[in-house]
C-alpha cells in the first residue's frame, strides 16, 4: 500500500520531467498506480464495507430479540452469550447460517444501549468531593495499610490528602475539620459514596439517613451532604483521580517514616505542590482556579467543631471507665460515679461536672488498660505495697533522681517508714508540675538528710517563686539576719532635712 510519502515521490519525478512509464519502470509501480498519484497529492482511504445481514439471518432476527428482551429479567450471570444464542437458534430454530452474522447484530445493539454524557463544569465554591484511599507506609515496626482522607474541590482539582489512623465516624469529622481548616474555606455541598460511617441507611434515589454525628458536623459548617447513586462512582471524578495521585505520585516509591506526623508532613507538601500543576485540557493551575473557590466558599467557623465520639459511661472500683474496648483511668475522686467519655482521634477525654476529669492517648488495640500513676496517688499511701507489685508504678519512667531518694529513705528509715515517706513525696506530683519536684529532691538531698517534710516545703517556697523553678538547686542554708543598727538609730534620733537616714 502507497503512502503519502511515495505520492510525493512520484509526483516530485513527474514535477522533473519524467514520462508515467519511466516513473512507473523505475519505482515498480503500474501506470495506473502512478497515474492516481498524480490526480491525488495523497491516498485516498477505502472505506471500510458495511457488513450485510446475510439472508438467512433475516427470519430469526426477532427470535434473537426475544431472547435478549427475556435476558433483562434474568440475573445478571445468567444471561444469554452470543454462542449461547447460536447454540440455541441452531438447536431449537434450524438456523443454517453462520455465527459472524449473530455476533455482529449483538455488537451494534449494545452499542445502542451505552450510556453516554454530557461534559459538566462545576461552579467554583460549589461542591467538594471526598474519599479515602489506602497506601502502604513503611513505619520502624513494619509495613502498614494506612486510610487517607482525600478531599477535592470539584471545579478546581485542588486536593487535600490526611494519614488517619483509622475510618471510624470521629476519624470522618476530624479529616474534615482539618481539611477545611487548610483550604480556609467550606465548600457549599461534600459529596461521598455511601459509606455507613456517613449515611447509615441509603433509602430510594439520594434520599440518606445521616449518622447523627456527622449531621451535626454539616449543622456546624453549614454544607449540604449530597451522595452519588449506588454503583456510581463516577459521579465525583474529581477526587477518584486524586485518589490515584495518592497511590501512585505521593506514596511511590514507598514512604518510610517514623509516625503518622511525619506521614502527613509530607503530604501536605505535596498538595501545596499540587496547586501549580494543571488538570487536563486546562491552561490555568490548580492555585489560579481554586481562587475563585475560595472566594465563592462559605467562611470557617471561628469555633472548631469537637470532632468525637460521645459515650456515658461508669467509673467502676479499679477507676477506670470503659470505650471502645478499652478501660481509661481517672482520679480516686470520681471512682463508682457517671462520666462522659469523648473519643476523639488522638485521645481520649473523661468529663464529669462538666469539666475533663482525665485525657489519654487513645489507643486502638482491644482488652487494654491505660492508666495514669497519678490517679492513683490518693490511694497508694493506704496500699504501699502497689508501688512494687502494680504495673502503673512498677513501669512509671521517672527522673533517676526519685530512685536515689527511695534508697536513701529505705537507708536512713528502714524500709516500711522510707517507702512512705517516698510516697508522700510521689504525691505532690498530683499538685506541682514533675520538674518542681525533682528540683526540690536534688536540693533536699544535698544535706544529706531528706524527708517529705523538706521536700514538700521546697516544693511549695518554689513554688511561689513568680519567674519559677530555676536549673540551679535552691540551698536550705537559712540567709544571714538583716542587721538592726540601722533601725535602732531611728528610734534615738531625728535626722534633720540636710541629713540622710540612711547615711
Amino acid at each position: 500500500m502507497l503512502t503519502v510519502n511515495h505520492y510525493a515521490r512520484i509526483r516530485r519525478l513527474h514535477r522533473e520531467g519524467h514520462s508515467l512509464r519511466q516513473i512507473a519502470r523505475q519505482l515498480g509501480h503500474s501506470p495506473k498506480t502512478i497515474l492516481k498519484a498524480l490526480r491525488h497529492p495523497e491516498p485516498i482511504p477505502n472505506p471500510r464495507p458495511v457488513p450485510r445481514a446475510a439472508p438467512t439471518f433475516d427470519p430469526i432476527r426477532p427470535l434473537v430479540d426475544a431472547i435478549r428482551a427475556a435476558d433483562e429479567r434474568a440475573p445478571r450471570k445468567q444471561r444469554h452469550t452470543a454462542s449461547q444464542i447460536d447454540r440455541r437458534l441452531v438447536t431449537e430454530y434450524g438456523y443454517t447460517g453462520s455465527y459472524g452474522p449473530i455476533q455482529r447484530y449483538l455488537r451494534e445493539r449494545r452499542l445502542d444501549r451505552r450510556d453516554t454524557f454530557v461534559p459538566l463544569d462545576h461552579r467554583p465554591g460549589r461542591r467538594c468531593e471526598a474519599d479515602f484511599g489506602h497506601i502502604h507506609v513503611d513505619f520502624p515496626d513494619g509495613r502498614r495499610l494506612i486510610p487517607v482522607l482525600v478531599l477535592t474541590w470539584s471545579y478546581s482539582n485542588a486536593p487535600f490528602a490526611l494519614a488517619l489512623p483509622t475510618e471510624r465516624p470521629e476519624a470522618i469529622r476530624h479529616g474534615l475539620s482539618e481539611g477545611f481548616t487548610f483550604f480556609g474555606g467550606v465548600p457549599r455541598e461534600v459529596w461521598w459514596d455511601n459509606p455507613t460511617t456517613v449515611a447509615i441507611h441509603v433509602g430510594r434515589g439520594r434520599d440518606r439517613t445521616l449518622h447523627p454525628r456527622y449531621a451535626a458536623l454539616a449543622s456546624h459548617y453549614t454544607f449540604t451532604p449530597a451522595f452519588c447513586l449506588p454503583v456510581t462512582p463516577r459521579e465525583k471524578p474529581r477526587v477518584e483521580n486524586r485518589v490515584k495521585d495518592l497511590q501512585h505520585m505521593w506514596a511511590t516509591p514507598v514512604p518510610r517514616v517514623a509516625s503518622l506526623d511525619e506521614l502527613n508532613a509530607h503530604l501536605r507538601q505535596c498538595r501545596v505542590t499540587a496547586r501549580g500543576r494543571t488538570c487536563g485540557s486546562r491552561v490555568e493551575t490548580v492555585g489560579t482556579r481554586f481562587a475563585r473557590d475560595l472566594a465563592a466558599a462559605l467562611p470557617v467557623p471561628g469555633r472548631p467543631f469537637e470532632a468525637c465520639v460521645l459515650q456515658p459511661g461508669s467509673v467502676d472500683k479499679y477507676q477506670t471507665a470503659a470505650f471502645d474496648g478499652n478501660r481509661y483511668s481517672v482520679p480516686r475522686r470520681w471512682a463508682f460515679r457517671p462520666v462522659t467519655v469523648k473519643g476523639f482521634v488522638d485521645r481520649v477525654e473523661i468529663v464529669a461536672d462538666h469539666r475533663v476529669v482525665a485525657t489519654h492517648a487513645r489507643t486502638y488495640a482491644t482488652a487494654e488498660r491505660v492508666l495514669d500513676p497519678l490517679h492513683f496517688l490518693a490511694i497508694l499511701e493506704q496500699r504501699p505495697a502497689t508501688l512494687d507489685h502494680a504495673p502503673v508504678y512498677r513501669d512509671w519512667a521517672l527522673p533517676p533522681a526519685f530512685a536515689d531518694l527511695r534508697r536513701d529513705l529505705e537507708m536512713r528509715l528502714g524500709a516500711r517508714a522510707g517507702v512512705r515517706q517516698f510516697i508522700r513525696v510521689l504525691q505532690l506530683l498530683a499538685a506541682h508540675p514533675l520538674d518542681r519536684v525533682e528540683q526540690a529532691v536534688h536540693s533536699v538531698r544535698i544535706r544529706g538528710d531528706p524527708t517529705a517534710v523538706a521536700i514538700t516545703a521546697c516544693v511549695e517556697r518554689l513554688a511561689r517563686q513568680p519567674s519559677g523553678p530555676s536549673d540551679t538547686p535552691v540551698s536550705l542554708t537559712p540567709s544571714a539576719l538583716p542587721d538592726l543598727s540601722r533601725f535602732n538609730r531611728l528610734l534615738t534620733s531625728h535626722p534633720t532635712p540636710e541629713e540622710d537616714p540612711d547615711e
